[in-house]
């Protein structure tokens, strides 16, 4: 495990507790020292995490913010490149280039753990973290399925579900979902706090629960959605169409029940997807077709719960 934040310290934690061997690395001080007095195997010089990744033919978990992939990919290449890797960053189309640029010879899946709190750091950390979250692992057309099933394995170990996607897809759906959510609650945060302490002291659940996300560390803000640009600028300016549609009915007609509705009509999509059946699904992972089986599985808004002797079964609306 390489950087051991929320989502890195999250995963070493519940790895270790699932039973596997697992160790990490990490250039905060502050982390890492926190790490081994929880009685971690964790060091701060990266390379030798590396280099003992490399003696070992184990699993190489990249959890650094996406300005910082980078660099350790350069280290990964020099240390560690035969060995399978993986990661947790929230986008993954720019991830993924940057390992074909720099590891091309590696056996890399992509991952993104739908899971998260607005705080950061080892000590914000949670060995349960992951129980029932959604966690994309990555498919493309060249994906190793050997390799990915050993990722799928990790995710559902820590007591996650598998969502097969390739990175268009998922940055697709997290700028729709996760990263516009971040700047809609950045505006909010920042027109509420305009409003000074009459307004603060007014604020109440509406507001709290529109803004919590606000509070996240915001270089880490910056990287997710900076690094998803691509597909974060259509979703934001549908967003933004949808609110000159609302301005427009408030000052032509005053009446914005078009708007009101829709969203209402969205969360319910949400607490219905919750909520319906699911059928039961196979798939061979040695079948000829098995990975547009699982990229079809996962854009139908299925899932991966188990795998065994190279059958991945799962659910699916």
């Amino acid at each position: 495990m390489i950087g051991l934040g929320l989502i890195g310290g999250s995963l070493l934690r519940a790895a270790a507790a699932s039973g596997r061997t697992a160790w990490g690395a990490a250039v905060s001080e502050v982390d890492a020292d926190a790490a081994s007095r929880a009685g971690f195997d964790v060091t701060t010089d990266v390379e030798a995490a590396l280099h003992r990744a490399a003696a070992e033919d184990a699993m190489v978990v990249l959890a650094v913010p996406l300005p910082a992939v980078e660099d350790l990919l350069r280290l990964v290449n020099q240390h560690a490149s035969h060995c399978l890797l993986t990661d947790v960053t929230s986008v993954k189309a720019p991830v993924l280039d940057a390992v074909r640029r720099r590891v091309p010879y590696t056996r890399y899946v992509g991952g993104h753990p739908m899971a998260g709190t607005s705080k950061s750091g080892w000590l914000a950390g949670d060995a349960s973290l992951f129980q029932g979250a959604a966690w994309v692992v990555a498919v493309e057309e060249d994906t190793d399925l050997e390799a990915w099933a050993e990722v799928a394995k990790l995710v559902l170990d820590v007591g996650a579900h598998v969502v097969p996607l390739p990175a268009e897809s998922h940055d697709e759906a997290v700028a729709r979902i996760s990263h516009l959510p971040h700047l809609l609650a950045a505006i909010l945060a920042t027109i509420g706090a305009e409003g000074g302490p009459l307004a603060m002291s007014l604020a109440a659940g509406s507001y709290r629960d529109g803004t919590r996300v606000a509070g996240s560390n915001p270089q880490l803000v910056r990287a997710m959605t900076e690094g998803n640009r691509d597909a974060l600028l259509p979703i934001v300016d549908e967003a933004l169409g949808r609110l000159g549609a609302a301005r427009g009915s408030l000052a032509s007609t005053g009446g914005l029940a078009a708007t009101i509705n829709a969203g209402y009509e969205g969360a319910q999509a949400l607490a219905a997807s919750l909520d319906v059946e699911r059928a039961g699904v196979r798939i061979s992972l040695a079948a000829p077709d098995a990975r547009q089986g699982l990229i079809a599985l996962g854009e139908r808004g299925g899932r991966i719960t188990g795998l065994s002797d190279g059958i991945a079964t799962g659910e699916v609306q």
